[in-house]
C-alpha cells in the first residue's frame, strides 16, 4: 500500500536528494540496510532506546551502514533516531522504491488475492493491467482469502475489483431488488 505521513515526507526529501546528485542505487543500498535493521524488533529497540548512548549508536550504525560515517545515509539515520523515528525506516525505503518507480514511469498496482500468486500469475496480471492504464505496471500482491477469488487490484486512485466476494454482494443487491 501506498505510504503516507512522516515516511513519505522522509522519502521524497531523500529521493530528491539522490536525484540530483546521480546516487539513487547508493541511497536504496543504504535504506535497504537501514529498513533490514529497523525490521528486527532487537535492533530496533535498541536504536530508539532513550538509556543508550548516541556514542553506542554511532558505532551501531557503522555496523549496518559501513564506515562511511560522514554520508548522507548516515546523517539521515542519525536525525531518524534523535527524533525517534527510526522505526519509519521501511515505510521510508517503501516510498523512496514507489518515488524511482513513477520516475521511470511505471505504476505499481497493490493487488489483492486470495491465494498468493505465482511469479507467472504475477507477470499476467502485470501485463492486463498494463494494457488497463497505459503503463508499465509493478504488481505487489497480497493475500486476503475474503476475496474468494478473482482479484482486486489498486493503482493510485484506480480501483478495479473483479472479486468474487463483490460479485456476489452485487447479485445479492440486484436479487434483493425483484
Amino acid at each position: 500500500m501506498a505510504v503516507q505521513g512522516v515516511g513519505r515526507r522522509y522519502a521524497e526529501a531523500v529521493f530528491d536528494l539522490a536525484s540530483n546528485a546521480g546516487t539513487q542505487q547508493s541511497w536504496l543500498t543504504s535504506l535497504e540496510s537501514l529498513a533490514a535493521a529497523a525490521r528486527d524488533d532487537e535492533t530496533r529497540a535498541y536504536f530508539e532506546n532513550p538509556a543508550i548512548s548516541d556514542q553506542d549508536k554511532e558505532a551501531a550504525l557503522t555496523l549496518v551502514l559501513g564506515d562511511d560515517e560522514g554520508s548522507e545515509a548516515h546523517n539521515l539515520a542519525r536525525l531518524l533516531i534523535r527524533r525517534r523515528r527510526f522505526s519509519h525506516l521501511p515505510g521510508i525505503l517503501e516510498a523512496f522504491e514507489e518515488l524511482s518507480l513513477r520516475a521511470r514511469g511505471i505504476s505499481i498496482a497493490d493487488v489483492t488475492t486470495a491465494v498468493a500468486l505465482s511469479e507467472a500469475e504475477r507477470q499476467q496480471v502485470s501485463v492486463q493491467l498494463a494494457r488497463i492504464v497505459g503503463t508499465d505496471v509493478e504488481v505487489r500482491s497480497h493475500v486476503d482469502d475474503a476475496v474468494i477469488g478473482g482479484l482486486v487490484a489498486r493503482i493510485g486512485d484506480q480501483l478495479i475489483d473483479g472479486s468474487v466476494h463483490t460479485q456476489l454482494r452485487d447479485l445479492r443487491a440486484t436479487l434483493g431488488r425483484r
